[in-house]
């Protein structure tokens, strides 16, 4: 493993203002929140040379009837697949994406951009969400849930087609994929999830082997294959609602601050993270100020922890000692 000192060093910042793969307003502020908060000077300030692309622009479709139970399909489809082209400019200028979202279903153009620009991806999701589900087997229609299944080969004979979609061409193996975090998943998610064989690590694999054991097992099944770029997918979600409260589907016994830092850590040390969302930061979705706050502070410390930051302190390479 490289020195923490050599990773990472090049970061390309898009923001995704974008809500319409779920119904709660109010995710869309969080690209600008999470700036505001001082993301990118604290990048600067360990070590990380910043890009800031700015924020995607998305089309405003007023006239987007669902097909059937699936929501907002076409604005969906739109946003995805102008997500996915800015990805992938970023991933040419030669940088670490993060992709500040806006809701999950923001996902699917950021793996695909992603895919289209390295080539084969290994994706570890983090969440308590699986967001596996098909358009059919979706119990609400929200394409946040939906995501993974558009991405993922093995799924491609149950999709429908959808208006909007048909740019999607699928980039990630079911073996490529590891789930961490999982405590709230439909039936239907654990069906495929079984079906196709996914490696999962709900929260009680959490609490049987410790956060340490499941990314070693994590990294050591991805690179079993071969050593493929990771993209991490972080739901805010994944955090127990106890430290992220202003998101928009918060679910118990989620994973500890150490826990969730510890995770970004351990995938930015591995010389192989190439992108990284970080989703579903709702500041209308928390009670008070204080829980805004800490929702967004945790989302930058989790993103900061993938380039760099260690919780036993860092140093910038070139200092030295004040001398007598």
């Amino acid at each position: 493993m490289r020195s923490a000192r050599t990773l990472h060093q090049s970061a390309g910042v898009i923001g995704a203002p974008f809500s319409r793969g779920q119904p709660r307003g109010g995710v869309e502020r969080a690209p600008d929140l999470i700036r505001a908060a001082g993301l990118l000077t604290r990048l600067r300030e360990q070590g990380c040379a910043v890009k800031d692309y700015g924020n995607v622009v998305f089309e405003d479709l007023e006239d987007d009837e669902p097909p059937g139970l699936v929501k907002r399909v076409r604005a969906v489809g739109s946003a995805t697949r102008r997500l996915s082209e800015a990805v992938q400019a970023v991933k040419r200028d030669g940088h670490t994406t993060v992709m500040l979202g806006g809701d999950h279903s923001l996902a699917i153009g950021s793996i695909h951009g992603h895919a289209a620009a390295v080539g084969h991806l290994s994706v570890v999701w983090v969440d308590a969400h699986a967001d596996i589900n098909t358009p059919l087997s979706s119990y609400t229609g929200n394409i946040h849930g939906q995501s993974m299944s558009y991405l993922l080969h093995e799924l491609q004979p149950k999709m429908p087609a959808l208006p909007s979609f048909s740019w999607i061409r699928p980039c990630v193996w079911a073996r490529d994929l590891v789930y961490v975090g999982l405590r709230d998943v439909d039936p239907a998610e654990h069906y495929i999830l079984k079906l196709l064989g996914v490696k999962v690590f709900s929260m009680r694999e959490v609490d049987q082997l410790g956060v340490a054991r499941v990314m070693e097992e994590t990294c050591d099944y991805l690179t079993a294959r071969g050593k493929k770029p990771i993209h991490l997918s972080y739901d805010i979600d994944a955090i127990d609602p106890s430290v992220t409260p202003a998101t928009g589907t918060p679910v118990a016994g989620g994973l500890s601050y150490r826990e969730g830092v510890y995770i970004a850590e351990h995938l930015g040390q591995t010389g192989l993270l190439s992108a990284v969302d970080l989703v579903e930061v709702n500041p209308l979705r928390g009670q008070t100020e204080e829980a805004v706050q800490s929702t967004v502070s945790t989302a930058v410390d989790l993103l900061l922890a993938c380039f760099g930051r260690r919780r036993g302190g860092n140093h910038p390479p070139e200092y030295r000692l004040p001398e007598p």
